[in-house]
């Protein structure tokens, strides 16, 4: 008995089973989920990159926490996780940008929050490693031939005018910071 006066005294979060919610024990804990991003600011700036400034994650947040009514019914826990992946990782969730998601789910009847990185999130990623990543389509009118081998070579001359159907798709990789 006195140890869960303690614990309550400590503002210890509980979580209701049954709708996945935060049940604060205390009235100075987080009752929101933007009472606990504000509370994470700390650890969100230890994890950001210089990049981005943690005034700018945290309003993305807000942001994505008042466009999707369906992320503040996730557990904390989940989505504290889901944001802290994405901060991490110096990704913008839930932006025009598109490179990086928070998305609720109803897991076993409790919301939860997953992050998930887009395609340009992979692309933005690997520009910062120092790699270009280009992607074209092919037109039937183009000029367009490709050999594998010990000397592969790839040649893609796009048709000025009536280029036609699209017949196939590639994508180069190139390490930019590679000598030589």
């Amino acid at each position: 008995m006195t140890e869960a006066k303690t614990t309550n005294q400590r503002g210890v979060i509980a979580q209701n089973k049954r709708s996945g919610r935060a049940v604060s024990k205390d009235a100075a804990s987080p009752k929101t989920m933007k009472d606990y991003v504000q509370v994470m600011m700390p650890e969100i700036e230890k994890a950001l990159p210089a990049a981005v400034t943690p005034e700018r994650f945290t309003r993305i947040v807000l942001s994505a926490l008042s466009n999707n009514p369906k992320l503040q019914e996730c557990t904390p826990k989940s989505f504290l996780s889901a944001m802290m992946q994405s901060a991490q990782l110096g990704l913008e969730p839930n932006t025009p940008l598109g490179q990086a998601y928070l998305i609720p789910y109803r897991n076993k009847g409790v919301m939860e929050c997953q992050y998930q990185m887009g395609y340009k999130g992979l692309l933005e990623l690997a520009h910062r490693a120092g790699t270009n990543i280009e992607a074209h389509a092919v037109y039937e009118g183009d000029e367009f031939s490709y050999s594998f081998g010990l000397n592969p070579d790839l040649v893609h001359i796009p048709a000025l005018q009536n280029r036609g159907e699209v017949i196939a798709y590639y994508a180069v990789w190139r390490n930019t910071n590679a000598r030589g």
